[in-house]
């Protein structure tokens, strides 16, 4: 058995590929579920319905995915270029510690900035800081070759001791009661709601549109060509004459403002500060929402969607049939490996 580089990949083939992959893991996670003892129709059943069920669970599913959505664009787009951003977690964190830095300015400090020019600043700030995080490693992978999976992956565990040292030493809120978290946004900077009696805000329309507007980049304009080309193959793009270190740098830079983005979104529109339990993981399921896309911008907000469902679903599925809710988790991951094969297959045929 060997595998063969398929000529031409049939489009029906790309769709099935990614519903096939779902269908697998939960096949292959519904044998976790009997294993616990739970009935697994009945708890795929509640799992679908703590997701989608009710207006309370889509908006809650609506309010995860919001996060989900950029960081899935932010692996998306780095992806695209062969640019492996797994430090999309960390960029996340520096987006959020900026946004409260720069929006956490209250009266007494002597001067006051109105809203209009601080929301704008606040956001500008978020991006600054997770795109200058990402620089770093996609420079030292232009330069000197120095893999970038190794240095993003580190940079997580950096930033996130950083942003611990920030919440207990310069930007602690001093009415926390010693609970590690930084000060709050002023009241004027937090995102909109978009359904009442919920908490999902207007960070989600914004997450939507910066989906097609990066679907529209990639397909229409000539840096969107060029990050296709270096993606496509690296030594083919720079014998053309294409500038492959650049545009690894530009890549970084997108890819690096949607993560911190992500933070500055989900600290304006949920949780009003920074905490160190703020994401749990939205930087590292980003990958998988990138992968069950396959890529494409358009497909990171239905695959966000659906990750967001399954970790909302979750906790009603444990509550109901003594399921843990780690379950979730375990379908995230069974998800990536199922989505790698299924990417693997749709550009190779076995043959024997």
């Amino acid at each position: 058995m060997r595998l063969e580089r398929r000529t031409e990949v049939p489009r029906a083939l790309l769709v099935a590929a990614p519903l096939a992959a779902v269908a697998v893991t939960l096949l292959v996670t519904s044998l976790l579920v009997a294993w616990a003892g739970a009935p697994v129709g009945r708890a795929y059943a509640l799992l679908l319905e703590g997701g989608f069920g009710s207006r309370f669970a889509i908006t809650e599913t609506l309010t995860r995915a919001t996060p989900l959505i950029l960081t899935g664009l932010a692996a998306a787009v780095a992806f695209r270029a062969r640019l492996f951003n797994i430090g999309a977690e960390g960029q996340l964190y520096a987006g959020a510690l900026a946004a409260v830095a720069v929006g956490g300015l209250h009266g007494g400090t002597g001067y006051e900035v109105a809203p209009a020019i601080l929301f704008p600043l606040m956001i500008a700030a978020a991006a600054l800081a997770g795109a200058l995080l990402l620089l770093g490693p996609a420079l030292l992978k232009s330069r000197f070759g120095v893999d970038e999976v190794v240095t993003t992956l580190l940079l997580n565990f950096i930033v996130l001791l950083f942003v611990s040292a920030m919440l207990d030493g310069l930007m602690k809120d001093p009415m926390a009661m010693g609970w590690p978290q930084s000060v709050a946004l002023q009241d004027a900077l937090q995102l909109d709601k978009l359904v009442e009696r919920s908490r999902v805000h207007t960070g989600l329309a914004a997450a939507v549109g910066l989906a097609v507007a990066l679907w529209a980049l990639l397909k229409y304009t000539t840096l969107g060509f060029e990050i296709r080309a270096v993606g496509a193959n690296p030594r083919a793009a720079r014998f053309a004459g294409m500038p492959v270190g650049w545009t690894t740098v530009k890549v970084a830079l997108l890819s690096g403002a949607l993560a911190g983005l992500a933070g500055a979104v989900e600290v304006a529109g949920r949780t009003g500060y920074v905490t160190l339990d703020m994401s749990p993981g939205y930087g590292y399921s980003g990958i998988v929402i990138a992968m069950l896309a396959m890529l494409n911008p358009l497909a990171v907000v239905a695959a966000a969607v659906f990750v967001a469902g399954m970790l909302v679903g979750a906790d009603s599925m444990s509550r109901a049939v003594a399921v843990p809710t780690y379950i979730a988790d375990v379908i995230v991951a069974v998800s990536l490996i199922t989505v790698l094969v299924a990417t693997m297959l749709t550009q190779y045929r076995i043959r024997r």
